[in-house]
């Protein structure tokens, strides 16, 4: 892979991502000068639009496993992990953004929640249980990870510079940035990211016009011809779409819980106002579903590589969509496919980065080391400010030591590390949020066993890859591991609130 990029490429890609930096930290330095609370840099202290808000939310949702990731695992396996990660997940997922969104902001607001812990502490009144999900968010680390290896994949293939240099640059310079920047600066880096990745989209969606000249049955043919399993709607060669429970039913419940994600719910407390909602969610909708469809140009990238193959190596997952761009487009278009590729990554970045060291500050510095800050409240607020970018250093340096791993010591794929991980959280939040939101007199046992189930059961299928019975499925898939773990938190959570509803009335 090293060398692909012609000189030309090389050149401009460093002439346009010095660009793409300095208007990065022009936003930084604008939102950073009305960054003086904690609050202003988890909710932010502007007015934002619905409609950058919502782009806001569309980017963060997209990350490199969209745009990159996801689409190398399409190439491996075809159609059915095109129904699977651009048809089910996303209806799932789009109608249970709309479902929560009002419900969770409206609590949110009510109590000036800052992060998902304090939600779910203020809705269930418990410090400790607000503590649990403080710690359990540092799950979210993992899908940090998954971001930067695919960003360092593209970025080392367009300037030809090796991967680890290209992680420490990235890593300086967003989580540099991000100290500083917080949720003002964000909205419109995330802003900037969406319409860069909307052309993008549809770039890369329209790149492949050429193989549907003989209609849709000429195009699965094309794919047919490579490996008939390629144009199946299950692939029994893998390990991801086996069988309908992997494809449908998993990423049903997976689409519904994976908006449990901090740094998607909490979105939505970035606006002002209870009536702008509903253009956010328009938005912020129709947006997400063109950059799910993305996922696509997997199938174009595998025929330009049938057999997997480029320069004599073999590619790898994560490697996929970086050569298919470096080969296929022209430099102009393929440097602007590059800069969308990166935009997806750094977008998502951005808000894990202020989510997970909002809740490490606020949810865990906070409440068992509060005594030791200032009593004055205004100096107060500045040391947890110098706190949180103290916070953001220490990430930095354990992203780079993971994601290091990754690179040079892969499984299959980060695709998988970074599920594991961001899966199991999601898989523990489902319940007590939903609960939170649309039951009443809720006892604390029931969200917080769900909770606990949801997590270990995820964690023992995944890394002992327990079968399912009745179908091919097993928890090496880290989305089956969710499904089931999800599946029987939602009864141990019913059966607990039916059981104990009555004390608590």
């Amino acid at each position: 892979m090293n060398g692909l990029a012609s000189t030309q490429l090389v050149t401009a890609a460093w002439v346009v991502i010095l660009l793409y930096m300095a208007v990065t930290l022009y936003f930084v330095i604008r939102g950073a000068r009305k960054t003086r609370t904690i609050s202003d840099y988890a909710v932010g202290s502007f007015v934002f639009s619905p409609a950058a808000v919502g782009l806001a939310l569309a980017a963060s949702m997209t990350s490199a496993a969209t745009f990159i990731i996801n689409p190398g695992l399409i190439a491996y396996y075809g159609i059915s992990a095109v129904i699977s990660y651009a048809l089910v997940l996303p209806a799932a997922a789009m109608i249970s953004l709309v479902l929560l969104t009002k419900g969770f902001r409206k609590h949110g607001q009510s109590v000036k929640a800052l992060t998902m812990a304090q939600w779910m502490g203020t809705r269930y009144q418990s410090k400790g249980f607000a503590l649990f999900f403080a710690f359990l968010s540092l799950l979210l680390i993992t899908f940090i990870v998954l971001i930067l290896v695919g960003l360092v994949q593209v970025l080392s293939k367009s300037l030809n510079v090796s991967e680890l240099a290209i992680l420490i640059a990235v890593v300086l310079f967003v989580f540099g940035y991000m100290a500083f920047g917080g949720a003002n600066s964000m909205v419109y880096t995330n802003t900037v990211q969406a319409l860069l990745m909307l052309v993008v989209a549809f770039i890369l969606l329209g790149s492949g016009y050429e193989h549907f000249s003989a209609g849709v049955h000429g195009f699965l043919d094309k794919l047919a011809a490579i490996d008939p399993k390629l144009a199946q709607g299950t692939n029994p060669a893998s390990f991801l779409f086996r069988d309908f429970f992997e494809i449908y039913i998993a990423q049903i419940i997976v689409g519904v819980a994976i908006v449990c994600q901090p740094h998607i719910i909490t979105k939505s407390l970035l606006l002002k106002k209870e009536d702008d909602v509903n253009r956010y969610l328009v938005v912020g909708v129709i947006t997400q579903m063109i950059f799910f469809f993305v996922v696509f140009a997997g199938l174009y990238a595998r025929l330009a590589f049938p057999d997997l193959m480029v320069n004599g190596a073999p590619l790898k997952v994560d490697q996929v969509m970086s050569a298919y761009v470096v080969k296929e487009f022209p430099v102009f278009v393929g440097l602007l496919v590059v800069m969308g590729l990166i935009s997806a990554g750094i977008s998502t970045i951005e808000g894990l980065i202020q989510s997970v060291s909002t809740t490490i500050t606020a949810d865990i510095i906070r409440p068992l080391f509060g005594r030791f800050l200032p009593a004055d409240e205004k100096r107060r607020a500045h040391r947890e400010i110098r706190i949180n970018r103290v916070v953001i250093l220490v990430l930095a340096a354990v992203a780079i030591l993971l994601s290091a791993q990754q690179i040079y010591h892969p499984k299959l794929s980060v695709a998988m590390f970074g599920q594991a991980g961001v899966y199991g959280y999601f898989a523990a939040a489902l319940v007590p949020i939903f609960f939170g939101m649309f039951l009443k007199n809720v006892p604390l046992i029931a969200p917080a066993a769900a909770a606990v189930v949801a997590a270990v059961t995820h964690f023992i299928m995944y890394y002992n890859k327990v079968a399912v019975p009745f179908t091919r499925s097993s928890g090496e898939n880290p989305a089956v591991a969710a499904a089931v773990a999800i599946t029987l938190a939602v009864l141990t959570g019913l059966i607990l609130y039916i059981l104990f509803r009555e004390k608590k009335a």
